[in-house]
């Protein structure tokens, strides 16, 4: 009988139609802190401290597609949707990873890049950024922290750097046909001003008054023919780590500090801060803003890369949307979403949960009381390890955030051939349970692995199976479970009050809390149709909020939520 060709490729058309549907399915959302296979950190050969970070992303797009580098990774990334990033070790690069780098696509022909630790640097360049052939340009600039390049339109060049506490962000000119020759005048252009605005004062919430902040990490973006130089403060350790913008007629000043500052500010939920980051024109013309999250647990300098939309509104304000920033959104190639938050709620906030084994300084409560600081530690970090959350009600189940915690792990530099392995069930019962998500082969290193479900699920019970982790250790600082509840989404907000302090860099906020919520997102702007910053707080009826600007009106809102929803937004309230 003569074999039916016909049928066999109707088959394969189907097969392969099924894996790239599920493979877009998986492309639709993301979720905050970013899944990256993140580099363990060369630290001072005198401390025996192991740490993964990734922080100062310099992000730009290249003929099309996307390129991530990222202070001492040992490499960068490459990406083609902004959200599937693989990592690229290239031919010749800085041999201890490049700091606080600096990145700039020249006309879709080179690639530039600059940040040595040392301080003083050549500027690198490619044509085949996959490939990481880089070569040097034979000059060295001395006496940079945080580079930033820019080539304007006229293809004059800019080198704009700053780290300190103390100077300002400055630039020099560069010639860019003279091996990127410095100009001898150096640029003064801005530094903080803490005792005018509030965001820029050092500490955790902003409450430190003796250490002056730190301002750092300037990226340069030009939209409509103005120069938004945005810059980083206090403290990338801090919760209230940010980005804030000076914007120009042209790149070396006068600057104007933007009223609605912050422009990215993330300082409450699961993972903290928004700062030092890059701003990118991503597909369909849409912006997006990449920054340093805050785990610090291990050291200070231990962190995660966050991604926000980023707009410029009609009175040409640049802000970045963190709106429940830490919850799934939809993705960069999301067509017509937007970075827009998907409306799935938390649903492993506080619920009981069981584990295999615990080692009592880490108990279990941690894994679902969102804060990426604490943490789970197993016994042994073998595939007789498991957590099970009790959802306390049948849910529907949209998406799985597994975070991995790095406790004692013992591993330095780029390590080859990291993987986790594991297997997350539900079950509506307790007795009879579904596969959710299996990674049971699974080959990639996923510390903070988030998985949007092929189709949703229904389950109280949700249990996750160890099998594998490339560390000595299991440790997880939050099991995070998404979808929606069946119940009822909180009423409105009552007596919200806003009282502007003497000192109106700062205002004290209060509400009456309410039984079904689980928490309280707070809004504000410098008018009513401009609340572009937002607080997320957990089991809390006040906030001390220190991020103001004095001589600034601002407006406020303020909306509940719990897992089955959000609650009506309150009126605007007006402060002066």
């Amino acid at each position: 009988m003569a074999y039916n060709w016909k049928r066999f490729f109707l088959l394969l058309f189907f097969i392969t139609g099924a894996a790239l549907s599920s493979k877009a399915q998986q492309e639709r959302t993301y979720c905050n802190p970013l899944n990256l296979d993140y580099t363990y950190m060369i630290y001072n050969a005198h401390d025996d401290i192991s740490y993964r970070s990734g922080a100062d992303p310099a992000v730009v797009s290249f003929r099309g597609e996307y390129y991530m580098f990222v202070t001492r990774s040992m490499g960068y990334w490459h990406s083609k949707d902004l959200t599937n990033w693989t990592f690229i070790t290239p031919e010749k690069w800085y041999f201890q990873g490049s700091n606080a780098p600096a990145a700039h696509n020249y006309k879709d022909s080179v690639l530039y890049v600059a940040g040595d630790p040392s301080g003083s640097m050549s500027i690198l360049y490619t044509d085949n950024p996959k490939k990481g052939d880089w070569k040097a340009v034979p000059a060295i600039l001395n006496d940079l922290q945080d580079p930033a390049i820019f080539i304007d339109d006229d293809d004059q060049a800019y080198m704009f750097w700053g780290s300190s506490n103390q100077y300002p962000i400055r630039a020099k000119t560069l010639d860019k046909n003279q091996r990127f020759r410095p100009s001898k005048k150096t640029f003064e252009l801005f530094n903080l001003d803490a005792r005018q605005h509030g965001w820029e004062r050092f500490g955790e919430n902003h409450t430190d008054t003796v250490l002056g902040g730190y301002i750092e990490g300037p990226w340069m973006t030009k939209h409509n023919g103005k120069y938004y130089l945005q810059y980083a403060a206090p403290g990338t350790e801090f919760n209230v780590y940010g980005d804030g913008v000076y914007v120009a007629d042209h790149p070396l000043g006068p600057y104007q500090y933007a009223p609605n500052n912050p422009i990215a500010y993330k300082p409450g939920g699961f993972a903290n801060g928004a700062g030092h980051g890059s701003t990118v024109l991503g597909p369909e013309g849409q912006y997006w803003h990449f920054g340093s999250m805050a785990l610090s647990v291990n050291v200070n300098w231990e962190r995660r890369i966050c991604l926000f939309p980023s707009f410029f509104d009609a009175d040409g304000l640049m802000y970045s949307d963190t709106y429940f920033g830490d919850y799934p959104h939809y993705a960069p190639a999301a067509v017509n979403q937007k970075g827009a938050f998907t409306g799935w709620m938390l649903l492993s906030y506080n619920k009981p949960v069981t584990v295999s084994s615990q080692v009592d300084s880490f108990p279990a409560p941690n894994i679902v009381d969102e804060n990426i600081k604490t943490f789970w530690l197993a016994e042994q970090g073998d595939a007789q390890q498991w957590v099970q959350i009790d959802l306390l009600h049948t849910s529907s189940i949209k998406a799985i955030q597994v975070n991995f915690h790095d406790y004692q792990s013992g591993l330095y530099g780029r390590v080859p051939n990291l993987y986790h392995q594991y297997l997350i069930e539900g079950s509506v019962d307790g007795k009879s349970w579904q596969t959710l998500v299996d990674k049971q082969q699974n080959r990639t290193d996923v510390p903070n692995d988030y998985v949007m479900l092929e189709k949703e699920a229904r389950a109280r019970y949700i249990r996750f199976r160890n099998i594998h982790v490339p560390t000595p250790h299991l440790a997880l600082s939050g099991l995070r479970i998404f979808g929606k509840g069946t119940g009822k989404a909180p009423a409105k907000v009552s007596q919200f009050l806003v009282e502007r302090q003497t000192d109106s860099r700062d205002a004290k906020i209060s509400w009456q809390k309410q039984k079904n919520a689980q928490g309280y997102n707070i809004l504000w702007g410098i008018a009513p149709d401009k609340l572009y910053n937002s607080w997320m707080i957990y089991d809390n009826d006040s906030l001390e909020l220190k991020s103001l600007s004095k001589g600034q009106d601002y407006y406020f809102a303020i909306e509940a939520f719990n897992e089955n929803g959000i609650s009506e937004r309150s009126e605007v309230k007006k402060s002066k």
